[in-house]
């Protein structure tokens, strides 16, 4: 089975694209973050004529997650238990569905904006709700394979962005952030894409702005954490680059794993 994530960057705007993708790479589970469209606004014509179900929460024009799945899609639940809301407002940042026996989560994890705003906090916040649910489902059923994918909005390492002395000071790559992603991997999950893309120099994504991308100038900030039933079944995994190219593309590429 291949599952994948990707923070489409509105789908409504690329879903040529994202569709396309799918039938070439024979994708059988997508994650997709940052929809930007209400349930109602989503496209999925062109994934059921792919032979692909949908669950998507978006209840604006901001944020938004969806699943798209050819092996079934079961127990779909919107938000985890404990999920943080910004200002008392729901945000669409994470679903769950089982997909041909893998739990797989689609996650957009607040972005944190700077390390002296408001969004900081509660994105640390999110991330700890998130782990101790995370960590409680593995506890209640140690051989339930998951996947935690998504854009974590963390470069967990130096050598997962272009220049550290350039981030200094900024989001992403503070110390309680890459402790909070830590945190995810000390609860029993792995990154278990890394192992097949090692660094430096290994990025998912690009800033529109300044060539970041021509220049190779990113940021690895896009990953699938699995549960020890879900890694020890990882086969493959790679980082989709050529997918930021071409025309109207996302600022992220896609991030794919095969599974056993």
């Amino acid at each position: 089975m291949r599952i994948a994530t990707w923070n489409v960057n509105s789908i409504r705007t690329r879903v040529d694209r994202v569709t396309d993708w799918l039938s070439r790479a024979d994708v059988d589970v997508l994650a997709m973050q940052e929809t930007k469209c209400t349930d109602a606004q989503f496209p999925a014509m062109p994934f059921a004529a792919l032979g692909y179900e949908i669950a998507h929460v978006g209840l604006n024009q901001w944020n938004g997650v969806a699943i798209a799945s050819r092996v079934g899609l079961d127990n779909v639940e919107i938000g985890f238990d404990g999920q943080p809301e910004w200002q008392a407002l729901a945000e669409a940042r994470a679903i769950g569905a089982t997909c041909g026996g893998v739990r797989v989560w689609s996650l957009y994890i607040p972005n944190g904006r700077t390390l002296a705003d408001p969004h900081y906090p509660y994105k640390l916040e999110w991330l700890a709700a998130l782990r101790d649910s995370a960590s409680k489902w593995i506890a209640d059923d140690p051989s339930l394979p998951v996947a935690l994918t998504g854009d974590w909005n963390i470069a967990p390492t130096d050598e997962d962005v272009w220049d550290p002395a350039f981030f200094e000071g900024s989001t992403h790559v503070s110390a309680p952030e890459r402790a909070a992603f830590q945190a995810m991997v000390d609860a029993g999950f792995t990154d278990v894409v890394r192992p097949y893309t090692p660094g430096p120099g290994v990025y998912t994504y690009w800033d529109y702005t300044q060539l970041r991308f021509p220049k190779k100038q990113g940021m690895r900030i896009d990953f699938i954490l699995g549960s020890a039933a879900l890694s020890e079944r990882v086969t493959h995994a790679e980082i989709v680059r050529e997918e930021r190219k071409g025309k109207s593309p996302s600022d992220h590429a896609p991030v794919l794993i095969e599974v056993s």
